[in-house]
């Protein structure tokens, strides 16, 4: 099973503040350990939503709203996607997240990424192709 794990954003991802080297230490130490584990799949962090930009689609067409968004508590700071065994093992990486991060008050979400058996019979054989042919060809290009 597949899960990513959420960094929320907060008033010093979204203020634009880096992180300290004691902070990237920490963090870079975090994802060897599961890179060691071999449940680490990807990691990044995000710039501030000052420089992102917003799509809702209304009838199917496009409005952008440039950031910074008001709410950072809806915004993403970074993510990493893992490899678990289960709910509870991903739940335990998360767990380990370094406490320097935010001086400890750091917020976390973790979702389970949907897999190809989860759409059942409406997934057919050739959109599973499809899919893995992308996968393959995305694969490639790293």
């Amino acid at each position: 099973m597949r899960f990513m794990i959420l960094r929320k954003a907060d008033k010093n991802t979204e203020g634009g503040t880096l992180p300290s080297k004691a902070l990237l230490e920490a963090m870079g130490n975090y994802m060897e350990e599961m890179g060691k584990a071999g449940v680490l799949q990807s990691a990044e962090g995000l710039q501030d939503s000052s420089k992102g930009v917003r799509i809702k689609f209304s009838n199917g067409k496009p409005a952008l709203t440039a950031g910074p968004f008001a709410d950072a508590k809806e915004s993403i700071a970074g993510f990493c996607i893992i490899q678990a065994k289960s709910k509870e093992e991903a739940l335990d990486w998360a767990k380990r997240w370094p406490a320097i991060d935010a001086d400890g008050e750091v917020e976390l979400e973790v979702r389970q990424i949907h897999e190809a058996e989860d759409f059942g019979a409406d997934f057919t054989p050739e959109l599973r192709e499809q899919e893995q042919k992308l996968r393959d060809k995305i694969a490639g290009n790293r």
